[in-house]
Parts: C-alpha cells; sequence; structure tokens
C-alpha cells in the first residue's frame, strides 16, 4: 500500500509539471503585474492590490510614489489625505490605515526597511502569506507560493488540490511544484486564469491543457443551481 501511494504520489506531481510547463510555453512571460522600484513600493502596491485589480493599482502608484518615497512619508501624512490619495483603489480607509501602520512597524522593529522574512512579513498590518511571497520572490529571491483567487481556481480545477483554504493550498502545491519554480508557476496560473480558465465561463476548448484537465467542457460547475421555488 505505501509502495502504490508513493506510485501515486509520484505520478501526480509528473503530470502536475508537465502541466505547468505547457502553460508556461503560452505564458513565458509570466510575471507580477504591479510596477514597483523597490520594496517598499512593491509592500504599499500589494496592500492596494486586495479587492482592486492590478491595472487600478498601476494608474493610482505613479503619483503616489512620487509623493511618498519613504515608510516617513506615510506615517507623517494625515490619514485622510493618504485616503484621498488612494481612493480609486478601493476600501481606502482600511488601507490607509494598514499602510500608516505597516510603515510605523517598518520604522519602530525594522530599522526602516521592509524585512525579508515570512514572520516579519506577516506581523505587519495588512500583510498575509501572499503579500508576503510575493515580496519574498520580487524583492528577496526567497521562492514563494502565491495564492491568489486565481491560482486557487486553477489548482483546485486542475487537480493540483481539493483545499479551499489558501495555506492548505500553498502546502499542496510546494509538494507538487519544484521549489525553484514557485514563483513562476504561481504567475503562470494567474495569467490563465485571466485570459482562459475564467471563474465563471472557462474556454475549456482553447485550454492546451484540456486533455490533462479533469475539468474540461464542463463549466457549468462553475455556475450555482438556480433557486426552484
Amino acid at each position: 500500500m505505501a509502495v502504490r501511494k508513493k506510485s501515486e504520489a509520484i505520478d501526480k506531481r509528473a503530470r502536475c509539471i508537465e502541466v505547468m510547463e505547457r502553460l508556461r510555453s503560452i505564458y513565458p512571460k509570466a510575471r507580477c503585474t504591479l510596477n514597483y522600484k523597490n520594496p517598499l513600493e512593491l509592500l504599499v502596491a500589494t496592500i492596494l492590490a486586495a479587492q482592486c485589480t492590478d491595472e487600478r493599482v498601476n494608474q493610482v502608484t505613479p503619483a503616489l510614489f512620487q509623493k511618498y518615497k519613504t515608510p516617513e512619508d506615510y506615517v507623517a501624512v494625515d490619514v485622510t489625505e493618504l485616503e484621498e490619495d488612494i481612493r480609486s483603489c478601493g476600501f481606502y480607509r482600511n488601507k490607509a490605515r494598514c499602510i500608516q501602520r505597516a510603515c510605523k512597524a517598518i520604522l519602530e522593529r525594522f530599522g526602516g526597511q521592509v524585512p525579508g522574512d515570512m514572520d516579519s512579513l506577516v506581523s505587519l498590518d495588512g500583510v498575509g502569506r501572499k503579500t508576503a511571497n510575493v515580496l519574498l520572490n520580487e524583492c528577496f529571491g526567497v521562492p514563494g507560493i502565491i495564492v491568489d483567487t486565481h491560482c486557487a481556481r486553477l489548482a483546485r480545477r486542475l487537480g493540483f488540490t481539493k483545499e479551499e483554504d489558501p495555506v492548505k493550498i500553498e502546502e499542496d502545491l510546494m509538494k507538487l511544484w519544484p521549489r525553484e519554480h514557485w514563483g513562476t508557476y504561481s504567475h503562470t496560473l494567474v495569467f490563465h486564469g485571466r485570459s482562459v480558465c475564467l471563474a465563471r465561463s472557462p474556454k475549456c476548448q482553447e485550454c492546451v491543457v484540456k486533455d490533462m484537465c479533469p475539468f474540461p467542457d464542463k463549466p457549468s460547475q462553475t455556475r450555482k443551481n438556480p433557486k426552484t421555488k
């Protein structure tokens, strides 16, 4: 039984890697689509990106990053002014407070520099494992799996996981993906989720991995059954 389970695990990992390599061939430039020049800018951008598109965030941040260049700048400004500067990203009151509290912690506990380890990053306001993994991948060269809504949806559809919780999804993917590809594979799933494997109407016939996916030609599974009276 143990040998059989080990063989099944190897087969699943091999299938997973083949799926990801096919997707990588379609999206060779898949990457973080938030614009930034340093860890502080990416930290702020990822906080703004919660329940907001990267495109919208990228429209807001050029002026924002020109105005606020250091953690001190974010802490010193009146929160209502910061709210106005980020209003179009939605949930601007909560996001402004998270940015200020995170920057205050960076000044008080991390010498004014965005920390480069998971435990320190998730201790900052507005930073969960997804945001921390973005920062670790992009700015500190530390591989991490970025489980956003697209990554979670595709990981389940492709049979990489059965979990709903992002942390458990991350743990399942860590067992399947080579560590050096954690970041690039995450971005690849996001790109595929945005262009083909859509939430409500996946374009299964256009998918390059439909023959290896347990989900193809079943878009009705993404829709809730209509209520009966």
